[in-house]
């Protein structure tokens, strides 16, 4: 069987597995969280097919985002939708890296604590 490629649509399912296997992944996102999500936020636009969600690799990416945002940076639903609203032309790849660049320093921070906490 044929892999779909890194463009393809993903059901609202897959979608599901991609955000519980980013960070943090104490968090568990299921279906039902995302179509919540999908009333709170309106960058969030689906595709329907045959009465199915699909989502993009663009919609992915800002709901990885908006994960981010709500269970790593601990801002409200409010609080998401105020910084995606002022940032409504920068939801692209600049603001994705930066949102990277925050977990990596993150991680980083984690790993130093850890450390510190070895040699004492």
């Amino acid at each position: 069987m044929p892999t779909k490629i890194h463009s393809a649509y993903k059901t609202i399912g897959e979608v599901s597995i991609i955000l519980n296997n980013v960070e943090p992944k104490d968090t568990n996102i299921n279906t039902h969280t995302l179509r919540f999500w999908e009333t709170q936020f309106t960058q969030l636009k689906p595709k329907f097919f045959n009465n199915r969600r699909y989502y993009d690799f663009k919609t992915i990416e800002i709901l990885k985002f908006i994960k981010f945002l709500l269970k790593s940076e601990g801002l409200t639903i409010d609080g998401v939708k105020k910084h995606l609203n002022q940032n409504k032309s920068n939801l692209d790849d600049s603001v994705f890296n930066s949102i990277r660049a925050k977990y990596l320093k993150n991680k980083l921070k984690n790993i130093k604590n850890i450390i510190i906490n070895l040699k004492n």
